[in-house]
């Protein structure tokens, strides 16, 4: 009797276990990746915002210049390099775009609000992710697996405070710097395309450039600067700071790895903060 007790809960079991199997293997993955982005996010805004309130300090100022140079000065040759063709771009398609409407003239209206208000803030915001940003990522991850960061707790320096709001504060200074940079030189490789070579009127497309050209346009792409600037060296230092504690690897490879991530992430981050601000400045 106790033996064809045990057969039948076997079999009982057997049978349940096809069905609820997958099931729970579903919400065990998903609920798993909802509680790690939920404690990401967490631990991130507790990162960012005890590193901001550092920045308002007299000593912090040499560090700040110095970040300034690298996240800024350093990157601004390929800002302009990439600003240059993407407004020789630009102004090649909509010049045969519009040409087909009969509305060349509008040329530099197109191409001062495209770079203004998008394009000019995205793309640079990329390019400085991918120049300064992975810098960043990798070079707090070196500190850290060689223990340098620990150091710093040991001498009584709070590494957030020494490492992380000097580059904040100089984000916030050279993101709108490099963009403005981005949209002038765009706008002058427009005009090269569209009135040197396709012989646009050069009266004409600078006045449409100028007139066209609201304080607020210039105003939120500023904005949109400054929190791309924000997000991009909260995403990258973090994954820096934390690289010790990745799961998937450790030593050089966890560098590597947090620097990808990093370049990464700050890149969609970048688009999915473009499209939310946008709807509330427009």
């Amino acid at each position: 009797m106790a033996d064809n007790t045990t057969v039948a809960d076997t079999t009982e079991q057997i049978s349940v276990s096809p069905t609820e199997g997958p099931l729970k293997s579903f919400f065990n993955f998903f609920g798993g990746k909802t509680l790690r982005l939920n404690n990401d996010l967490g631990a991130m805004n507790i990162f960012f915002f005890r590193s901001f309130f550092m920045i308002f300090r007299i000593k912090a100022i040499p560090d700040i210049i110095q970040q300034v140079y690298f996240i800024g000065a350093k990157s601004t040759q390929i800002v302009l390099l990439v600003g240059f063709f993407t407004g020789m771009v630009l102004g090649l398609q909509l010049y045969f775009v519009l040409i087909k409407f009969g509305s060349v003239g509008v040329l530099g209206t197109a191409i001062a609000l495209t770079l203004i208000r998008e394009m000019g803030p995205v793309l640079a915001a990329i390019m400085i992710t991918a120049r300064a940003g992975s810098a960043m990522t990798a070079e707090i991850g070196i500190q850290r697996i060689s223990e340098q960061v620990d150091a710093l707790s040991t001498m009584r320096i709070d590494p957030l405070g020494y490492l992380i709001s000097p580059r904040i504060a100089a984000a916030i200074i050279s993101f709108p710097i490099l963009t403005a940079f981005f949209d002038l030189i765009g706008i002058i490789g427009a005009w090269f395309s569209g009135c040197v070579l396709l012989g646009v009127n050069s009266g004409t497309y600078f006045f449409r450039v100028v007139s066209s050209t609201q304080l607020d346009d210039i105003t939120g792409g500023f904005i949109k600067s400054i929190v791309f600037g924000l997000l991009v060296v909260s995403i990258c230092c973090f994954q820096g700071y934390y690289t010790h504690m990745r799961t998937d690897s450790f030593g050089a490879k966890s560098v590597s790895l947090s620097t990808t991530s990093a370049v990464v992430i700050s890149c969609v981050m970048i688009l999915i903060a473009d499209y939310i601000v946008t709807s509330f400045i427009v």
